[in-house]
């Protein structure tokens, strides 16, 4: 399996077990053994990461679950949300492309149908001289799985009717992803931002959102450099970093 791509899947590690691909993916970094598009490939992780430590959990064989190493080094540190604007909208473009053209995504990290989740990203950036020196791209995608404890989750075939080829998804999904990184490394971030927004679950919708530990009703306009959502309330524009407001469903 190797994908139609320049760098990003050219070096592929493919694991049928593992705990975490972007644990993987940081032993090859720190042992100097990864070139750039460097990507790890399991059919099984046993503790696999979400945002702040949330596990990850998914059916062996059914699903993606992926890492890519990438050197954004063009990319400023205050800078790296725009990494996750590219690679949300890669996964973003394969679930349309695959008959999903509702697909969304939900700040910051998760590709939702319908208000239920697909999938989600989990960056790991390391900084140098504020700068971007590596990031570990990880990302977890419900494909074949039609089984879950959450009754907010769902899959690809489960809303397609269908089965879908694990390795053409994957290969397809490494491909859009270059394309999305290259988008970005040419400097096209307002072209990225346009597309997350529209693309962005909520966006310009009043809804309600729990934020400081009540119940509010506000609308999402936008997200600012630093990647902080920000939420109209009360006529007054407010700004979040990651966990600091929940969705209310």
């Amino acid at each position: 399996m190797l994908p139609h791509t320049l760098f990003i899947g050219q070096q592929l590690y493919f694991l049928p077990v593992c705990e975490s691909t972007n644990s993987e993916a940081y032993q090859l970094l720190i042992k100097n053994e990864a070139i750039e598009g460097c990507t790890i490939v399991a059919a099984h992780q046993t503790r696999g990461r979400g945002q702040r430590g949330n596990s990850w959990e998914a059916e062996p064989g059914k699903n993606v679950t992926l890492s890519v190493i990438l050197s954004p080094s063009f990319l400023m540190a205050r800078q790296q949300f725009y990494l996750n604007m590219a690679v949300s909208l890669a996964v973003l473009d394969l679930l349309r492309e695959q008959g999903l053209p509702e697909a969304q995504v939900k700040w910051p990290n998760d590709l939702y149908f319908q208000d239920k989740k697909l999938g989600g990203i989990l960056i790991e950036n390391s900084i140098n001289s504020y700068k971007i020196q590596h990031s570990i791209v990880g990302i977890g995608l419900n494909v074949n799985q039609l089984q879950f404890e959450s009754p907010t989750a769902t899959s690809m075939a489960r809303e397609l009717g269908r089965v879908l080829d694990m390795e053409s998804v994957t290969e397809r999904l490494l491909e859009l992803l270059e394309k999305r990184y290259l988008q970005l490394r040419n400097g096209h971030t307002g072209q990225l931002r346009h597309a997350y927004l529209q693309a962005l679950y909520r966006y310009q919708e009043v809804h309600a959102y729990i934020a400081d530990n009540q119940q509010v009703q506000g609308q999402i306009v936008g997200v600012d450099e630093d990647g902080r959502l920000a939420v109209e309330i009360e006529n007054q524009l407010r700004y979040f970093s990651f966990k600091e407001i929940a969705y209310c469903i």
